[in-house]
This record gives structure tokens, sequence and C-alpha cells, in this order.
């Protein structure tokens, strides 16, 4: 907010001056909203709709816990031989969104979130944001997280689907429960995360596979085709890059390829796991070098299993030893 239109609301809530306050409010909504800001503009403008008279009067009636950007979505379908969830849909306060990745990579992350930040000015121009993302790579190298962190970045609540409950032997039941997956999520903002994309998206051209997988294959191709998130994101996780059907590369706004964490990132990650605990002398090269194609999730292991043993020994004091032995069992597992 600008300083002046600052100074402004806080004379007119200083005099008790209601109108100039309706006035200022407006004000500020629109200067957020023309920022692309819409999430915090749209939140304002339900703030200024309630009235009095619909706030609640009995202080022991506990408030609803589901954030309103959540509410819409509460109602999501089920499959229907078994009854089960088709999606997950995951509290923020649980959502991780601190990542250690290369500098070229953080920038193609941080584009993301620029532009989501930024939609409505782009659809001015007759742009679009990048609205389905597939990220592939080694397993345990951030996938996962690098949703929760777009997720929590644009204030988006992070649907997941549950291949579980989706993938059926029975003909034709798949494609149905993917048809219905997308069209509720396509009805309110979300983040649709679709981790191990390849389950339902493997090549067509492996003669192995039977005929239904290739017909949910090409009914998930036409629904990326078809889908218009609602102010969302789509976002699509793999191990398996080499397995996917070649079409579906191409229906993605932005492909990121999350790679195994570098000399630098791999210290970095131990360094900050191990933050709330004191450290004693390490030969950090030695130990990276120990480490020589570790993944981020297994750097996070190292340095929490060092920590353990500290803590199990009595010591509180992680050290050299422990590092390494906690290197050695991962080798060797």
């Amino acid at each position: 907010m600008k300083a002046e239109l600052l100074k402004r609301f806080f004379r007119a809530i200083a005099s008790s001056d209601q109108e100039a306050i309706d006035k200022l409010t407006y004000l500020v909504i629109d200067e957020e909203r023309s920022k692309g800001h819409t999430l915090l503009a749209d939140q304002l403008e339900n703030i200024t709709k309630k009235s009095p008279k619909e706030k609640p009067t009995n202080i022991s009636k506990p408030a609803s816990s589901t954030p309103e950007n959540l509410q819409a979505l509460t109602e999501l379908r089920t499959s229907r031989r078994f009854n089960l969830p088709l999606v997950s849909i995951i509290p923020r306060e649980n959502l991780r969104h601190h990542m250690v990745l290369p500098e070229n990579i953080e920038k193609r992350f941080c584009r993301i979130e620029r532009e989501y930040a930024a939609r409505d000015r782009l659809a001015h121009h007759g742009l679009r944001y990048r609205q389905k993302i597939l990220l592939y790579g080694p397993p345990g190298c951030g996938k996962t997280l690098g949703a929760e962190r777009l997720a929590w970045n644009t204030g988006l609540p992070l649907l997941k689907v549950r291949f579980d409950a989706m993938v059926s032997s029975f003909l034709g039941e798949t494609a149905s429960n993917l048809r219905l997956v997308f069209e509720d999520a396509s009805k309110s903002p979300c983040l649709l995360f679709l981790d191990e994309c390849d389950s339902i998206a493997k090549t067509r051209e492996d003669s192995q596979e039977v005929g239904e997988i290739k017909r949910v294959v090409n009914t998930f191709l036409q629904i990326l085709d078809e889908y218009q998130p609602s102010s969302g994101l789509l976002v699509a996780a793999t191990n398996l890059n080499k397995s996917l059907d070649t079409a579906l590369w191409r229906r993605f706004d932005d492909l990121i390829a999350v790679p195994k964490p570098g000399e630098q990132e791999l210290e970095f990650i131990l360094k900050e796991t191990l933050s709330a605990i004191e450290v004693g002398s390490i030969n950090w090269p030695m130990i990276i070098e120990q480490m020589k194609d570790f993944s981020a999730a297994q750097a996070v292991r190292v340095a929490q299993d060092a920590a353990k043993r500290a803590i199990l020994e009595r010591e509180e004091l992680v050290i050299q030893e422990h590092l390494e032995e906690a290197i050695a069992e991962i080798k060797i597992s």
C-alpha cells in the first residue's frame, strides 16, 4: 500500500469518518488487485461484506477450522466402487516450503510464483501464466517438496490425487475417476498434485501394456488439453520420465528437472538440518566427498541420524564420527 493512501486511511479511522473509511477500503482492494494480488484482494473484499449481524453471537460455538478457499473443495468425489476419497487435501500447516536448489532451478520456481501473483496483469495483455507444471528427476530430490512449496507461496490449497483410490481394474473406471477429479478441481482455485503421474501416463508404445492402460493415457491427454484451472495450478511429478508417453510433454507449460544436490547444496542441507543442535569440528569437504550422488532426502536423513546419535549418547554435540556412521548406514541400505 502506498504511504499516502495509508496515511489517509489512518486519518479516517482516527476521525471515525465511516464514509471515508469505506471509500479508502475499496481503494486498497483495487490497488492490491492491480498488483496481481487477487487472492488477498478477494479476502479483503469478503471481510468488508461481513456485517455485525453475521458475526457469531454464541462464543461457546467453535469457529469452522476450514479456510474459505477450502470450503468448496470439501465435497470432492469418492471412488464409486470402494467409496474412497480420490484426493487428499493437505493442510497448509503441513506444507513444507523451504527448498535448497541450484540457482537456475530456483529461478524457474520463482518465475512460476511471480507469474501466478501477476496472473490478472498478464491476462490484461492477453498472456496466460504457467498453469501446468511437470517436475521430473531422481527419487528424493524434492519434487513433492516443490509442489508443496508452490502451494505455500501461492496460497493455494494442495489437493493430492490418490492413485490407490483412482486406479481400478474395472473397464473404464480409472478414466471416469480421473475425469471426476479434474472436473471438481477446476471449480475452485487449488493446486492439483499428481505424484508418480507415470502410473497413468506410460508410453502407449509399450507392447506389454494392456489396452485399458492405453485408454487411460488417451483420456489423461485429452483432459490435459481441456483443463483450465480456476486461478489454480496443476503440478505432476515422476521419477520415470523416460517411460512417459511422448505426447505428454507438450501438454505442460513448464518442464523442470529437479536434480540431485551439488556439493554446496549438500553442505547447506546438512548445516541447516543440524542448526538446532551444537556441532563440533567437522571436516566438511571430507563429509561431502563421502556423500557423492546422495539425494536431498538422504542428506536430511544423514543429518537427522547424526543428531539422534549425539542426543542418545548424551553428548548433544554432533561430531565427525556421527556423520560418517550415518553416511555408512545409508550406503549399506
